[in-house]
């Protein structure tokens, strides 16, 4: 049986996810590590640490001794450190950000790039723009950081969350093309952005189509 294995930083995407891949994917068999220090840790310190990139090594290689097929990089914060695990083993690695970025890029001239996590703002604004390099294009990428609305989210306050967050879409729809947002739990604000005439990403979906895609081509080869 086929098999993926997502690494998660938290268990605020978890179902989610798993809707989504078996939505995608429902002939694949989908298992999850969880380790919720990773992402205390690198908002702490305030980027990927060596012990980090060690843990995530680690939970690589367990993954695909346990037979996986591809490994889904859950959490943009440490998405970097992904990178740097996927030289360890000879599988497909997808991180949830590369297809929304890639979208960007292709549609995109001035991207606002907005955050929830201070930790997320620098890896991701670093993929965003390593894509529109591998795109050819010229587009400009602004970064807003909303601070404190994650925080919303881990206490359950997800009105608050969606009411800061739709805040900076709407004043950045107003001189930006393209809105990126870096934390796939900010998937829960679209509901509330029909006004929003600009085109707004999320993760997650993206993500787990290009996963499901980057799969069947290997297993293909």
């Amino acid at each position: 049986m086929t098999k993926i294995y997502a690494i998660h930083t938290s268990t605020v995407s978890y179902n989610d996810l798993k809707a989504l891949f078996a939505k995608y994917a429902p002939d694949v068999e989908y298992y999850s590590i969880v380790d919720d220090s990773l992402i205390q840790e690198v908002k702490t310190v305030g980027h990927i640490t060596p012990d980090i990139i060690s843990r995530m090594s680690a939970y690589f290689k367990i993954a695909e001794t346990c037979g996986a097929d591809l490994i889904f990089n859950q959490c943009s914060s440490v998405g970097e450190a992904a990178d740097i695990a996927a030289k360890g083993v000879n599988i497909p690695v997808v991180r949830i950000d590369e297809a929304m970025d890639e979208k960007a890029a292709e549609i995109g001239h001035r991207i606002e790039l907005i955050a929830t996590v201070a930790s997320t703002v620098a890896p991701s604004e670093r993929l965003l723009k390593r894509k529109i390099a591998e795109a050819g294009s010229d587009a400009a990428v602004d970064v807003c950081l909303v601070d404190g609305a994650m925080d919303m989210v881990m206490q359950g306050k997800v009105e608050e969350h969606n009411r800061l967050v739709k805040e900076a879409i709407v004043k950045a729809a107003k001189d930006h093309d393209v809105i990126v947002l870096a934390q796939g739990s900010m998937t829960a604000i679209l509901p509330y952005l029909s006004d929003v005439k600009v085109p707004v990403l999320t993760s997650p979906e993206l993500g787990v189509q290009k996963a499901v895609k980057v799969l069947r081509e290997s297993l293909e080869k």
